[in-house]
């Protein structure tokens, strides 16, 4: 073995720095975190903020009528316009406090947060994955809630609340741009072919959602009115 051999073995090693590995450590961890982590872009950061403080104000005016409704029976909300559009039916209705409490009081919690992280989100931050599943799934909880509020309100209360409506509306949008955005970043597990197709097709889904809500609204009330 020759002595250049010799001195590139005893030489490689100790001419590392010493924190060689804890630096190599330290990147790797900070990749993954990387990875674990995402911001957001204006436009959903946006939605979050306006979508959420629409949420706020329906769940705000809701739980301002709802008292004042308890406090006199008499009165009448200004959503109240006819029999079909009719806040004062829904509110009185066992629909409208189903875990024991007025339900918009919950909204009042939920879309608080949302607009705290969009304004987050527009300083730039970058939330955890957990954070944005876990947003995810809030969104998913209150979308299958309002479509269960929908189909009471449309089916057995048989009357519609402006308000409700407001809020149903930017929940389904809340939902399905934070799944898209979850897709895209990869913290939802799906082939890429459907990331693309979600991606490049993202209005597909709520305008369809929309269109059959408006129909439904149609076809049940289409005699009333």
């Amino acid at each position: 073995m020759t002595e250049t051999a010799l001195d590139r073995r005893a030489d490689g090693p100790a001419d590392r720095p010493a924190d060689g590995g804890a630096r190599e450590a330290r990147d790797a961890r900070d990749a993954r975190g990387a990875r674990d982590a995402a911001g957001a872009g204006r436009a959903l950061a946006w939605l979050l903020v306006v979508a959420g403080a629409l949420g706020l104000l329906a769940s705000f005016q809701i739980t301002v009528d709802k008292v004042r409704l308890a406090e006199n029976p008499g009165f009448r909300p200004a959503c109240s316009l006819n029999a079909v559009v009719s806040c004062t039916n829904v509110m009185l209705s066992d629909q409208a406090s189903v875990f024991g409490f007025p339900n918009p009081l919950i909204g009042l919690v939920a879309y608080a947060v949302v607009v705290a992280l969009g304004v987050v989100l527009l300083t730039g931050a970058r939330l955890p994955r957990w954070c944005w599943l876990g947003l995810n799934l809030g969104t998913l909880a209150g979308a299958v809630f309002c479509m269960w509020l929908m189909s009471q309100a449309l089916y057995v209360i048989g009357a519609l609340c402006l308000w409700c409506c407001l809020a149903w509306a930017v929940t389904i949008a809340l939902f399905w741009y934070t799944t898209a955005h979850n897709l895209r970043h990869r913290f939802l597990p799906a082939p890429c072919g459907l990331v693309l197709g979600v991606l490049e097709f993202h209005w597909a889904v709520p305008a369809a959602w929309y269109g059959v809500i408006a129909l439904l609204v149609v076809q049940r009330f289409w005699a009333p009115w």
